[in-house]
């Protein structure tokens, strides 16, 4: 059977994947201020990271429409695996679900619309588990059962040096101790069914990003043996060290390392690091 898969824009994947046909991202938008900015190739993070910095207000979103979507599904592909960014931090996995059935009013195909329940790093290990369960020529309702339960046993965690977009932008409502009254305290953030909890904190990023690492390692010790994604918000070499750390105390399959796109970097903001295990 062939099959599609489909994200939206906040999926960071690989950049292997960028020209691959079998993928279709589909972008956010982003408002700074006037500034209108696409989620796509058109994207530079440099010019986007000064415009926040200096912008005094909120950074605002916009995700895919319904229409969007449902134009994503007109395809020769008989499976359609849309992924999408949480449901409890935008609106995307419910536009994608209209827009399934937008099509489906008019035609019938296999449509999945997986809530990742994660971001950033965490949507694209789910999109890459999606790859992998359907290279392999499963029937869809096999694919659709092993990548849901793929999807509940990982985890994404997130340290970032300025959260001020998300708090915003009311994505810490489930946040209850958060303590970041002060430029050195860092909290250690995860990801609970879709919704951004505190699991940690230390003073000074270093020590978050460590405190980061013992908590996958200890969390998630079954998931040695598997792919680690680290996404980075201009921060490389940040990003680099975190990696160094999860090889000294456990050995993964895969451990990638990639750049964050547009709406990843509104909310990550200039120095987060996040991890999807």
């Amino acid at each position: 059977m062939s099959f599609k898969l489909v994200v939206d824009s906040c999926c960071e994947l690989p950049e292997k994947y960028k020209d691959d046909p079998r993928i279709e991202v589909i972008p956010f938008s982003m408002e700074v201020g006037e500034r209108l900015v696409v989620d796509d190739d058109t994207f530079i993070q440099r010019d986007f990271l000064k415009w926040i910095a200096d912008y005094p207000g909120v950074a605002k979103s916009s995700c895919p429409s319904p229409e969007r979507y449902m134009e994503s599904c007109e395809t020769d592909a008989d499976d359609v695996y849309i992924i999408t960014i949480s449901a409890k931090l935008s609106g995307s996995h419910n536009s994608a679900s209209v827009g399934r059935d937008m099509y489906l009013e008019k035609a019938q195909k296999n449509i999945y619309v997986c809530d990742s329940e994660a971001a950033v790093s965490g949507e694209g290990n789910i999109c890459l588990k999606a790859l992998e369960l359907a290279e392999k020529g499963l029937p869809f309702k096999e694919v659709v059962e092993k990548l849901e339960a793929y999807r509940d046993e990982m985890r994404t965690y997130f340290v970032l040096d300025n959260l001020e977009t998300l708090r915003k932008n009311g994505r810490l409502t489930g946040v209850k101790a958060l303590v970041a009254s002060t430029l050195s305290i860092k909290p250690v953030m995860s990801a609970d069914k879709g919704s951004i909890v505190q699991k940690s904190q230390a003073i000074g990023i270093k020590k978050a990003l460590t405190k980061m690492v013992d908590l996958v390692i200890n969390e998630r010790p079954h998931t040695v043996a598997s792919r680690l994604i680290i996404a980075h918000c201009n921060c490389l070499e940040r990003a680099m060290e975190v990696k160094k750390m999860l090889e000294e105390k456990a050995s993964y399959k895969e451990i990638i390392v990639i750049g964050t796109k547009g709406l990843s970097t509104m909310y990550a903001n200039d120095g987060g690091v996040v991890i999807g295990v």
